[in-house]
């Protein structure tokens, strides 16, 4: 491999020729190797977003002439598609500031803005701490990516396939809306419910947590940005933070707006706690949500089986014909990794001293995992789960006509002790309740029928 050399305050560092990085990159990637977590690609991307409208924002305040800021543009915009990706090798486990990290994009985005110029015959060099990174500090710009990453991800990513399930649900809850099954509580019998109204329970917590989203994620509209080291915003010049900021909003058409408080911004991400409060909500209705239907679909002859599920692939290197509920698997396996993010956000967005918190790449590499997992997940299991669930009717009026909670439509009409004696004789001795109720002499034939109805026994006493 060759190399050249490049230059950082401390001095000389061997970078690979065919990179864009430069000397302080180069010594994160020698000082910190650490686990195998890169910093995210959404990270990255919107860090070339900041550093664009930063760049046309200071050409327009006059503080960097047209070419330099073109180029800079230019840079800007192979990274945001992606074409850079291989110059960007940090490690999430690096300083807490994500300096190094901010180090990477400047020093890439002015190596190629370098080239850009050279190629057009300029003269102008590109510095990248006094040219990418005027009115700025990694203080203030680590949080703007984090922020921008973070409401791009959830608008973007999450809500679509949130939306998405939560339609199919709607469907399946009307579609079955008149097929009576047993209910369960405490994984046992309980009386009537249609495979409707149970789904309904599924769709409305999808609804509740899209709703508990979108009103926390606003709250990560507020951007750090041109706060610089310690909020003050020293070094930056008037009108910087205004226009930079229109730009990002027209880049990314997203409603962000400065932070009232700049020292605060720098410092806690109690907002990022509270939006991932939202999606750990989520999660946990997925959760519950993937096991109810790996439950119902269970069997599929010694199991529950009053539903269906797709069948996707073999489940089984040794059982020839076996196949099992992986959808609901990787869902539920998705929901822990949330849970398990929760905690070290929480944990994580309570540390650091004085003007500013210390682990912010923790907190960001954290909260897009887990927007992304929950986005993947979702996407996944409509499409190849929840779209396919379809009602076993043999199992389902098998189970509800053998149900003892059937009794429980009795309670007003002979009280709650003798439906209990026909529930406990029909159980000890094996009868229907019918017959149970006919040997107790407690009812007639007729009026068993009349009472003990499952379709009166889903909705109030009329």
């Amino acid at each position: 491999m060759e190399y050249r050399i490049e230059q950082d305050t401390l001095g000389e560092m061997q970078v690979p020729s065919e990179m864009f990085w430069g000397a302080q990159t180069q010594r994160s990637l020698e000082n910190f190797k650490i686990g195998t977590e890169r910093m995210p690609e959404e990270i990255i991307r919107a860090f070339a977003i900041l550093k664009k409208g930063a760049a046309l924002a200071n050409q327009e305040i006059g503080q960097l002439s047209a070419a330099k800021a073109r180029a800079i543009s230019d840079a800007t915009d192979e990274i945001i598609e992606g074409k850079l990706d291989r110059h960007f090798p940090l490690l999430v486990w690096q300083t807490g500031s994500g300096t190094q990290t901010h180090m990477n994009i400047n020093e890439v985005i002015a190596n190629r803005g370098n080239r850009v110029l050279k190629e057009k015959g300029s003269s102008e060099w590109i510095h990248p701490n006094d040219d990418v990174n005027i009115s700025q500090s990694s203080n203030c710009n680590y949080p703007t990516a984090m922020y921008i990453a973070a409401v791009t991800v959830i608008e973007d990513h999450v809500l679509p396939a949130l939306s998405k399930l939560k339609e199919t649900f709607s469907k399946k809850s009307a579609d079955f809306d008149q097929v009576l099954k047993v209910g369960r509580t405490h994984l046992q019998d309980a009386v009537p419910i249609t495979l409707g109204q149970e789904i309904s329970g599924w769709h409305r917590m999808l609804e509740k947590s899209e709703m508990m989203i979108k009103e926390s994620y606003r709250k990560m509209e507020e951007l750090a940005f041109a706060g610089t080291a310690v909020g003050t915003g020293l070094n930056t010049y008037k009108g910087f933070a205004e226009v930079a900021l229109e730009k990002i909003k027209s880049f990314t058409g997203k409603s962000f707006i400065p932070a009232s408080n700049k020292f605060h911004a720098l410092t806690s991400y109690d907002e990022v706690v509270y939006t991932h409060g939202g999606l750990k909500a989520l999660a946990a209705d997925l959760m519950k949500i993937a096991n109810d239907i790996r439950w119902m679909a269970s069997g599929p002859r010694s199991g529950i089986g009053e539903i269906t599920i797709p069948v996707n692939e073999p489940g089984s290197s040794m059982m020839p014909g076996k196949v099992n509920p992986t959808q609901c698997e990787a869902l539920t396996m998705v929901t822990t990794q949330v849970m398990g993010n929760d905690t070290t956000i929480g944990i994580a967005a309570s540390q650091g001293n004085f003007e500013v918190n210390v682990f912010k790449p923790v907190i960001a590499y954290n909260f897009l995992q887990s927007a992304r997992l929950l986005a993947d997940g979702m996407n996944s299991f409509n499409d190849n789960c929840a779209i396919g669930i379809e009602p076993n009717h043999e199992v389902i009026e098998r189970n509800l006509e053998n149900s003892l909670m059937l009794v429980t439509a009795l309670n007003p009409h002979i009280g709650y002790e003798n439906a209990a004696k026909i529930a406990k004789k029909a159980h000890d001795e094996g009868l229907t309740l019918k017959e149970s109720a006919l040997n107790l002499n407690m009812l007639d034939k007729d009026e068993f029928e009349r009472i003990v109805n499952p379709s009166n026994m889903v909705h109030p006493i009329s």
